[in-house]
């Protein structure tokens, strides 16, 4: 495996000053019908500007020489390097990959369709120069194959499986650390490095949504009714300990138990309801 290495090119500058220098000698070698020597510098000079090389901030060249790798040049500037060596330039700079739609089954088998974005720069020139054919490339598939995997080992919810303690969509911060260090591993080989990865797209499948949102809305109506009924029990009571406190009235088991209905009755619905007046007995 290639380690990168990085090296510090010669100056540009300086060997701009030694071509010029070169090329005014053997023009006056030509002037003063001195034709040897000029011919010599003219090759030399044809030979030294080939090593010219301009890097811009966030980039970088990797040199090889002869099918050997010499090392990465990684510092912007003006410089020259060996005439010799292929020059292979690659991007520093941070890129967003806004990955597809992607229609998986999560861990408890639904479909759903789940997409990220993922933030990514290459941190070790020569791995993604040498040991991948193309690192673009292979960040796109590593990355579809990681959120696929995401998918396949959490549930979308916690409806099926109580007991879960990561969910695609209550799990946030937890999914997004799964999902970069999974893609951290698979994209080490290339000498990439993932800044940031999140989900950007995540719901149930198209057959299944309908079904889905129905449950979901049924699961809402369940817990509100719960706490509805909750609240209206602890009310009864309060009314029921008050009345008997203040002596208010006098109820026994079957009054009692005719007022805790009609209150959870009110309480509890979900339509106003209409009061009746009952002017006699509790049996007229």
């Amino acid at each position: 495996m290639n380690e990168e290495k990085t090296i510090q090119p010669i100056s540009g500058y300086g060997m701009l000053v030694l071509c010029l220098v070169i090329i005014a000698v053997a023009v006056a070698c030509f002037a003063t019908l001195h034709p040897i020597p000029g011919v010599i510098l003219a090759p030399v000079f044809i030979f030294l500007i080939r090593g010219f090389v301009i890097i811009n901030p966030n980039e970088a060249i990797v040199l090889v020489l002869f099918g050997t790798y010499k090392g990465s040049v990684k510092i912007s500037g003006f410089h020259w390097v060996n005439p010799f060596c292929l020059r292979t330039p690659i991007s520093l700079r941070a890129r967003n990959l806004n990955g597809q739609s992607l229609k998986v089954n999560d861990k408890i088998g639904n479909p759903v369709e789940i997409a990220a974005v993922i933030v990514w720069q290459v941190q070790d020139t020569a791995k993604a120069a040498f040991e991948v054919d193309d690192y673009t490339k292979y960040v796109n598939i590593q990355s579809e194959a990681a959120v696929r995997h995401l998918a396949g080992i959490c549930p979308y919810d916690n409806f099926e499986e109580e007991n879960a303690d990561i969910t695609l969509r209550g799990g946030a911060d937890k999914v997004t650390a799964l999902l970069e260090t999974e893609l951290n591993e698979r994209l080490a080989p290339a000498g990439i490095k993932v800044i940031e990865a999140r989900i950007s797209h995540l719901a149930y499948a198209q057959e299944i949504a309908g079904a889905m949102l129905r449950r979901q809305q049924a699961t809402a109506v369940v817990a509100a009714r719960r706490q509805i009924v909750e609240g209206a029990v602890g009310m009864v009571e309060m009314a029921l300990a008050k009345l008997s406190e203040r002596e208010i009235v006098h109820l026994d088991e079957e009054r009692k138990a005719a007022m805790v209905s009609n209150l959870l009755v009110v309480l509890c619905g979900d339509k106003e309801v209409s009061p009746v007046v009952n002017t006699g007995t509790l049996h007229h």
